[in-house]
């Protein structure tokens, strides 16, 4: 009776899991649908500046210890074409290395040039890159600031491109599209590029252009100064403060604009801890957003769907805790399935599970299509991007859960290394993140979910195989190239690692917990 029992309550806990997971997977699948149907309108300036009437931008570019690329976005920022009496760059500098004296050399060189270009350096660390963003607004002499994170290129013409659309006085920001300097360095920049091509092709797109709220990105994109000031400014409670301001200044009543015919290119991760790095901060951040915002959200007077919206956008990190307990769920699904008398309940989980996938694959293959032409190439790559995105599920699983139920705010910066698709990482060295003990759990996974393969293999669950072969090669994928790269990083040294290695810190003034 008690054998009984347990079985009936994991075979419910997986068909639930596997629910929430189907759920988000709809939701997916209907913010496809949104972008087909809306997918050839285009956002346009109201009306366009005169020459004459352009008014003052300031170009902000936050930056902590970007030995390797700090010099090609100063210059890249410089290039931009726009009015010099009405241009203004900030270099906001909080580097501990190097970076602090290649940057001011440069900002000094292109200052005698006859630039007006600004090196600020703040007096502590406080806040990070909200702090520097806040601080560099006070002092601003733009109307509007673009910001630009060190590892952009941006392009020429990027002010221009981006400032008509504040012709609108309601318009507070217009984010611009994310281009990839390396997307064909390896396998997972290709995938990496494929995540984000998702993001701003359709995601974006389909939030924007029917009404719900969107968020800016941190970077690439232009501020109405006059929105940050409405909102309530930087702040720095969340380690996505971009997304926070997002979401404040959009419930304050400010219109954003997605402006995906503009790209500025960026570069890609190019090893698996700087990714997971990177994957980690953003989990953690949209959590933290929606415990401080979606009550704020929930009670404001915006429409229903504009709510709904902001609930799977802000939580939908969480569903990689879901996706761990659905591997851990797997194989004791299995075992009883096959005990069971009659197991036609059980199949409810094929459509759920295709639900999920399913989406998964139209969402990537429509965005890779319109990105760039044709679908075979996203095909191909199609599994191993979806198996790279199970194999962060312990990564993210535990950022989301640190976002939920924690009050540290740690803000763990991406390394970059300059590196393009014609050309590596510059430099003698590239900073490199360490392989935290809890990456080991990702390996467990991977040996675990292998082994619940061979025993769909030895069942002929065939119908499970495709699905837990994909946990089993992303779980194994992730780990075992951190696990390579942690060595490698040993054999380096360990006084030289610790000169690489991006810095951590705790907020000053930790977050309070929504109920």
């Amino acid at each position: 009776m008690q054998e009984s029992s347990v079985q009936t309550f994991i075979i419910i806990l997986y068909l639930f899991t596997l629910g929430v997971l189907a759920v988000y997977g709809v939701h997916r699948s209907a913010l496809l649908w949104s972008y087909l149907r809306h997918r050839r309108e285009r956002a346009e300036p109201r009306t366009r500046f005169a020459e004459a009437d352009l008014p003052n931008v300031t170009v902000q570019l936050p930056m902590f210890n970007e030995l390797l690329v700090a010099e090609r976005v100063i210059d890249a920022s410089a290039r931009i074409d726009y009015p010099r009496d009405r241009f203004e760059i900030q270099v906001l500098d909080d580097s501990t290395d190097a970076t602090a004296s290649i940057a001011r050399a440069r900002c000094e060189a292109l200052r005698r040039d006859g630039l007006n270009i600004r090196y600020i350096r703040r007096a502590s660390r406080e806040g990070y890159k909200a702090g520097a963003l806040e601080h560099g607004s006070r002092v601003a002499q733009g109307e509007f600031v673009l910001v630009f994170d060190a590892d952009f290129v941006p392009p020429k013409s990027s002010v221009r491109d981006l400032i008509d659309y504040f012709t609108d006085p309601a318009v507070g920001m217009v984010q611009a599209r994310w281009g990839h300097l390396n997307r064909e360095h390896s396998l997972l920049t290709r995938c990496q590029a494929m995540l984000l091509d998702g993001h701003f092709v359709i995601e974006h797109a389909a939030r924007n252009r029917t009404g719900r709220f969107f968020n800016f990105n941190g970077t690439a994109g232009m501020w109405r100064t006059a929105a940050i000031e409405d909102a309530g400014g930087w702040q720095h409670d969340t380690i996505t403060e971009d997304m926070d301001l997002s979401y404040r200044a959009q419930l304050a009543g400010w219109a954003f604009v997605y402006a995906p015919q503009v790209s500025a290119p960026a570069e890609l991760p190019g090893d698996m801890s700087s990714f997971k790095s990177q994957q980690y901060r953003w989990a953690k951040g949209s959590v933290q957003t929606a415990r401080k915002l979606l009550r704020r959200i929930f009670e404001s007077p915006v429409p229903a769907k504009v709510k709904r919206e902001a609930f799977f956008h802000l939580t939908n990190n969480v569903a990689y805790v879901f996706l761990l307990l659905l591997a851990a769920l797997q194989l004791p699904n299995m075992l009883i399935r096959r005990r069971m008398e009659d197991p036609t309940l059980l199949l409810l989980d094929v459509p759920m599970f295709w639900a999920t996938c399913g989406s998964v694959a139209a969402f990537y293959i429509v965005a890779h299509r319109d990105s760039y032409g044709g679908t075979w190439q996203a095909v191909k790559r199609l599994p191993v991007m979806m198996a790279l995105g199970i194999g962060l599920a312990v990564n993210n699983g535990r950022a989301a859960i640190e976002g939920l139920f924690g009050g540290d705010v740690e803000f763990v910066r991406t390394p970059k290394s300059g590196a393009t698709d014609e050309r590596g990482a510059s430099g003698p060295i590239a900073y490199r993140g360490r392989h935290p003990w809890h990456n080991a759990l990702e390996l467990v996974f991977g040996l675990y979910c292998t082994a619940t393969l061979v025993v769909a293999l030895a069942t002929q669950s065939w119908a499970s195989v495709p699905f837990v072969s994909l946990f089993s090669v992303g779980f194994l994928y992730v780990g075992v190239t951190s696990l390579l790269e942690a060595h490698g990083s040993r054999r380096q040294g360990d006084a030289e690692v610790d000169a690489q290695e991006p810095s951590t810190h705790s907020s000053p003034k930790p977050q309070s917990m929504l109920s």
